[in-house]
């Protein structure tokens, strides 16, 4: 890793309508709209699930780096996050996110281990610890056969 801090460099380009260029320093593109809830059209991707996919995907990075450290054997890591956008003190922000993850492995004996890197993951997701809302995880073990 890098010495900290860190700088994450976007550029953000759009006319009087349609959906804003954002660029990566890079190179990742990706073109930003409103969500439905706001009048955009489907199937774009908008701040709102933007911010939902950091969590989720933070989450994950964040597990595989701990679960290598920890050295679990597991087989995948499948997650649900939904963000709740609500009005707080008279502002519209994200109220909180709920992270539901299942996590599959092959050792039964490591299932207090797996749940407990989980919880470790869910604490370290810099995204997660990023937001001024909570964080909720409800982690769920399967046993591969």
């Amino acid at each position: 890793m890098e010495t900290l801090p860190h700088n994450y460099r976007v550029t953000a380009k759009a006319g009087l309508q349609g959906a804003v260029a954002l660029l990566t320093e890079e190179g990742a593109e990706l073109a930003c709209a409103a969500p439905v809830t706001f009048g955009g059209e489907p199937g774009g991707q908008s701040p709102e699930y933007l911010i939902a996919e950091a969590v989720a995907g933070c989450f994950i990075l964040t597990f595989r780096a701990i679960a290598a450290a920890s050295k679990l054997s597991w087989q995948s890591l499948d997650c649900e996050v939904v963000g709740t956008l609500d009005k707080v003190e008279r502002k519209l922000r994200f109220s909180g996110f709920t992270v539901a993850a299942v996590l599959t492995i092959t050792v039964p004996d490591d299932k207090e281990k797996a749940l407990s890197l989980l919880t470790k993951a869910e604490q370290n997701c810099l995204i997660s610890n990023s937001l001024s809302c909570p964080v909720h995880l409800q982690g769920r073990i399967e046993i591969s056969p």
